[in-house]
Order: C-alpha cells, then sequence, then structure tokens
C-alpha cells in the first residue's frame, strides 16, 4: 500500500506539471479554452447559507442533445472526466449586499458560505439567488465571467427533509447487467436516461408535504463524479423531478484513491452536515439495496436516534437471496429503533406507505 502511495503521489505531480505546461504553452500562443464557472445548487438556513461550486475550462460539452449519437454521448463523458481544473483561481461571490472572496484548492474547488445573523434572509422565498464572479485570472480579451447560481433556504414551516441516492434509486442503471449498466452511465446522456416510475410525484409529493405550504427540502446525494453533475442536474429538470442539493464525491484517478475510496465514509460525510445544519427537522432516507444504502442509513439511525421517520429502499436485487436475507435482518433492527424501514419494488408501495403515515396527501 506504501508503494501504491508514492505512485498516487508521483501521478499527482506529474499531472500538475502537465497541467501547468500546457496552460503555459496555450497562454503563450493564445490559445487558452475558455474559462467557466460550474455552480452547485447549495442549501442553507435564514442565517447561513452554504454553495460549492468549481473552476474548470470550459470543455465545450452540449447537453439536451436528444438524438446525440453515441459517439458523441462519449466524447461528452470524455470531455468531463478529462477536465482542466484551474487552482488558486479568485471567485467573488454576491449575495444582495453582501459578498464575499474564495479561492479555489487544487482541483478547482471552491466553497462560499454567507452568515447572516444580523441580517437572516426571508425564507418565504424557497430558492434565493447568488451570483458568481471569476476575478482571476481571466484570459486575455475575455469579458467578466459571471455565472447566477441558488441556495434553497429551507424555512422553520418544513415538516421534514428528504435525502436520496440517485443511480438504481431515482435513475434506473440496469445494476444486474454490467454491459447495460455500462451502456446507460457512459454511452448516453440526461434524455436517453430513464427514471423509475413514479419518482416525480413521490417526490414532489414529499416535497408539498400535506400542503403546499410546508416545501420540504430534499437533498440528492451520490457517490458518482462531480463531473457528472450538469448531466444529473439536466435529467432531473428533464423528468420533472423536484429541485435540490446534489452532493457528488471529488473523483482523483489514482490508484491509491481508488482502492481506499470507501462508499459509506463518503455518504455518511456529505449526510451528517445536512442533518446538523436542520438540527430541528427529522428526515425520510431513500437508497436502493444494491450498494451499501441500508447499512449507511441504519448507521444515521444509529448516531441520530430521533431524527429518521423513514428509511425507503427500492428493491434492485430480487433474486439476490443473501442480500434479500440481509435487508430483513437490517429492517428487524431498524424497526427496533421506531424508525419505519420499507423494501419496495415499485414506487406505489413507498407512496402508499408515506400517505397512511401522514407525510403526503392522497391527490
Amino acid at each position: 500500500m506504501h508503494g501504491i502511495r508514492l505512485i498516487s503521489a508521483a501521478m499527482g505531480r506529474l499531472d500538475k506539471l502537465t497541467n501547468a505546461a500546457k496552460r503555459l504553452i496555450a497562454g503563450t500562443l493564445g490559445l487558452e479554452d475558455p474559462i467557466c464557472i460550474m455552480p452547485y445548487r447549495g442549501y442553507g438556513t435564514p442565517g447561513n447559507l452554504h454553495l460549492r461550486g468549481r473552476v474548470l475550462q470550459d470543455q465545450g460539452i452540449k447537453l439536451r442533445e436528444e438524438n446525440a449519437s453515441v459517439w458523441r454521448n462519449l466524447r461528452n463523458m470524455y470531455r468531463r472526466f478529462e477536465s482542466d481544473e484551474v487552482a488558486q483561481a479568485r471567485v467573488r461571490a454576491y449575495f444582495g449586499a453582501a459578498q464575499q472572496d474564495v479561492l479555489t484548492n487544487a482541483e478547482g474547488f471552491f466553497q462560499v458560505t454567507f452568515a447572516l445573523s444580523d441580517q437572516p434572509v426571508e425564507s418565504d422565498r424557497f430558492w434565493q439567488p447568488i451570483t458568481l464572479e471569476l476575478l482571476e485570472p481571466l484570459p486575455r480579451h475575455s469579458a467578466p465571467i459571471k455565472v447566477d447560481s441558488e441556495v434553497m433556504v429551507v424555512s422553520e414551516r418544513a415538516r421534514f427533509g428528504v435525502i436520496s441516492d440517485i443511480d438504481d434509486t431515482i435513475m434506473r442503471t440496469a445494476a444486474t447487467d454490467l454491459l447495460k449498466m455500462i451502456r446507460i452511465a457512459y454511452l448516453g446522456n440526461e434524455n436517453t436516461r430513464r427514471p423509475f416510475s413514479g419518482v416525480a410525484e413521490f417526490y414532489h409529493a414529499l416535497q408539498q408535504g400535506q400542503n403546499d405550504d410546508h416545501r420540504n427540502p430534499i437533498f440528492y446525494v451520490s457517490s458518482s463524479a462531480w463531473n457528472m453533475y450538469d448531466l444529473f442536474e439536466k435529467f432531473m429538470d428533464f423528468n420533472h423531478i423536484p429541485r435540490g442539493p446534489i452532493l457528488l464525491r471529488d473523483i482523483e484517478l489514482s490508484p491509491a484513491n481508488l482502492l481506499s475510496f470507501k462508499h459509506e465514509s463518503h455518504k455518511i460525510e456529505q449526510i451528517t452536515p445536512i442533518l446538523n445544519c436542520f438540527s430541528h427537522l427529522p428526515f425520510i432516507l431513500i437508497g436502493d439495496s444494491k450498494q451499501k444504502d441500508p447499512e449507511i442509513y441504519q448507521q444515521l439511525v444509529k448516531h441520530h436516534p430521533d431524527r429518521i421517520f423513514a428509511i425507503y429502499i427500492r428493491d434492485v436485487t430480487p433474486n439476490d437471496s443473501q442480500r434479500q436475507s440481509e435487508l430483513e435482518a437490517i429492517a428487524n433492527q431498524v424497526k427496533e429503533t421506531g424508525c419505519e424501514f420499507v423494501v419496495f419494488p415499485e414506487t406505489q408501495v413507498a407512496i402508499d406507505h408515506a400517505i397512511t403515515h401522514h407525510w403526503i396527501s392522497r391527490n
């Protein structure tokens, strides 16, 4: 393992040197790619807003190409993962009269936090606008680089929050067919991917609660790479799935990172700040049976007792007898805490259960 870490460190240094050389040559020849800010939807309370983003060289990815060829989709996917991040870029965030300057890290990521305890925002507006501006570096002869983003502000009227996985939970990825899964995940786009039946209706009902005034927040947490963010965002818009912050992971394509990555640790690291930020809210957790969502959610119930109303698990492994036995054991343990645990083959089963517990209305 020590040897792998040394190789990974050497690869990392080589990658940084290569990127620096590419930027120097491109700058000298006047061939710089345009720089863009990729904002990620944020979240917060009336007194604290949190937003992330990334500064990258624009890869020219075109979305919403309904009849795009496999080759074009594959090229777009390659461009997503071959992205050239811009380290130490200076970004200014504007929220009303407030502003904040931040620097990107080595991977081009930045994080903005507005503490507004003296003048909290009006919580009547579910989504609040934030503008991001790139201050430096600016390519020669470049117009100002600005982009609008938004932050979900959760009001005290919310009855509960929802945290949902994406792949195999709301989006079909053919979990039990490797070749089909690769084709869907890497050779398609936001138009060719398909949600499970009833997902949009269920999530809208959860967001509304028993009346339209609740505005319950929904968060999407996945182990997919941040490089996939634009595809997920457009997929949800295209399929009328409620907007919400999409929290992904940074993938460093090094041997050490790939071998040491733990699905459980990543999801808990993303979910825990949400639970802490909204300490007054209970939550509903939604995932699938293929990976470790049941085990992860079981840990969260253990560490945050009385905070989880229910765990919904989409059953995408019905023919795996060992996994079915594991799910049954987890369900029995979770239910002893008073938390509901529902394994559902079809979304309607989860809808009916939520109606019975008066979390959503029967339309």
